[in-house]
């Protein structure tokens, strides 16, 4: 489990606090067609440049059975548990969204959809009182199914504006990040 310090603060209502959420994969991964390994997954490069832009706290969701670096053991394992409707425990204990304005939730979005481990997360927590602002990167399928899956498994939760980068682009994606930060009143 990755937290930053408890006082981290950026919101646009006095007070309010952040909860950057995401789960990441590096390895072999999809790019331009082809493969090409990742020392850091897409969506992490993504939550640090949001962290370092509005300070906030941090958990990153990390599988108790952690996902190959093969790609092609990643995507079999992934259409099995979508297949399955599974839920993959998450290694770590949960945060506590209590006092919490605002939760970011990143993921990869794999085969259209974010990774079942996402909807154990979501799943697990009543989000009265807090708005989702989902972050997603992805190779051709762009948002996917993500604001139709975290409309049902976010449990009260208001919504607000998705951010969705391409993988191959994460790490030239800065401008992009600082702009929606901007559009939701974060940054």
């Amino acid at each position: 489990m990755t937290t930053s310090p408890p006082s981290g603060r950026a919101s646009s209502e006095p007070g309010g606090r952040v909860l950057l959420a995401y789960f990441s994969r590096a390895g072999e991964n999809y790019y331009n067609g082809g493969r090409r390994t990742l020392e850091v997954g897409n969506t992490e490069v993504v939550a640090g440049m949001i962290r370092d832009a509005i300070g906030c706290d941090v958990y990153e969701i990390n599988a108790a059975d952690a996902y190959s670096d093969s790609y092609r053991d990643t995507v079999a394992r992934n259409v099995r548990e979508q297949d399955d409707d599974e839920r993959p425990r998450i290694a770590d204990p949960l945060p506590d969204l209590a006092g919490y304005d605002v939760v970011l939730i990143g993921s990869p979005i794999w085969n259209v959809r974010p990774p079942m481990i996402m909807n154990t997360f979501t799943e697990a927590f009543d989000f009265s009182g807090t708005t989702v602002f989902p972050f997603v990167t992805y190779a051709v399928s762009q948002l996917g199914r993500t604001e139709g899956v975290y409309q049902q498994t976010c449990r009260n939760a208001r919504f607000g504006e998705a951010l969705a980068i391409r993988g191959e682009e994460a790490v030239d994606s800065s401008p992009a990040v600082r702009d929606w930060l901007s559009r939701i009143g974060l940054a």
